[in-house]
């Protein structure tokens, strides 16, 4: 049974920093794609960035240039390293792997 557990969420400030991980259990992030999505109220959910098993990532165009994905083989862990947070920015942050999610972390952008 794979377990997807995410944290790093909180409350930041316009133009702050935060790293989200993934911490995943029963499959390995290095030999499988793992994908960020987020979902905002009212929304449906989107896919945020994605890092495959060789290591190529792809990022929605409204994040390229700011979030960067990537991972942590001895750790089993992937990360979401979110720079110049705007408002549009909050929602609930999923980790996904396979056709397993996990539960989410809460992220808040304002002052």
């Amino acid at each position: 049974q794979v377990q997807l557990v995410e944290s790093g969420g909180g409350l930041v400030q316009p133009g702050g920093s935060l790293r989200l991980s993934c911490a995943a259990s029963g499959s390995s992030v290095s030999i499988n794609m793992v994908s960020w999505y987020r979902q905002a109220p009212g929304k449906e959910r989107e896919l945020v960035a994605a890092i495959s098993y060789s290591g190529n990532t792809n990022y929605a165009d409204s994040v390229k240039g700011r979030f960067t994905i990537s991972r942590d083989n001895a750790k089993n862990t992937v990360y979401l390293d979110m720079n110049s947070l705007k408002p549009e920015d909050t929602a609930v942050y999923y980790c996904k792997l396979h056709s397993f999610w996990g539960t989410g972390t809460l992220v808040t952008v304002s002052s």
